[in-house]
């Protein structure tokens, strides 16, 4: 109940802000105003975050309010073990990934957070699914994330910490270790390894 609370907030929320960018009277924008500070208030209330913190992640303010893309890098070795990274935020892992950078093809962020994160240069091939965050009932975000799933081919072999992770290694499907679950989820890890096997060749959809 509560997720669902959320996540209708969050849409009337995203409509006030578009109404805000829209809008051409001033008693439409004094309506949209208090709607978007009621919808921050009530996400305060519901999360028990501060309205400091909640305010500069989901209030915009440019323009049509559009979901945020995460980029996440799938790589497997010639034994057939996927790439992961243990984050420095929670301990737990996920897929080398971030947030799409302004200025880069997903194809660059996929090959560049790998890199950064794992110290392993790679080459992006095949865009292996999108996924929206919410439909996949993962943990609930202030922001709407839309994430590609983006097969990798390695060059090269050795693999090293970054600056935001823990560790790095290889894993077996059978052998996964704690996930960080904003990040991805075990459902998604075993949905690459079938793509790995040949079970899939299709883009994956939301």
């Amino acid at each position: 109940m509560e997720r669902t609370l959320f996540e209708r907030i969050k849409r009337i929320q995203a409509l006030a802000e578009i109404g805000l960018a829209y809008c051409n009277s001033q008693y439409d924008k004094e309506r949209y105003d208090e709607i978007h500070e009621i919808c921050l208030d009530m996400l305060e209330q519901l999360t028990d975050v501060p309205l400091e913190k909640i305010r500069p992640i989901i209030q915009e303010k440019n323009g049509y309010k559009t979901p945020k893309v995460d980029v996440r890098a799938v790589v497997f070795n010639a034994e057939g073990l996927i790439l992961l990274v243990q984050e420095k935020v929670d301990g737990c892992w996920s897929l080398p990934g971030g947030w799409a950078d302004v200025g880069y093809t997903p194809r660059q962020i996929a090959e560049k957070e790998c890199f950064e994160e794992a110290g392993l240069t790679v080459k992006a091939t095949q865009l292996l699914a999108v996924l929206d965050k919410t439909a996949q009932q993962m943990p609930p975000d202030f922001e709407y994330v839309y994430k590609l799933f983006i097969r990798c081919k390695p060059i090269g072999e050795s693999i090293c910490v970054g600056e935001e992770t823990m560790d790095v290694g290889w894993f077996s499907e059978n052998n996964l270790p704690e996930l960080s679950r904003p990040r991805n989820m075990e459902s998604q890890i075993h949905l690459m390894f079938e793509y790995f096997r040949g079970e899939r060749s299709e883009v994956f959809l939301d």
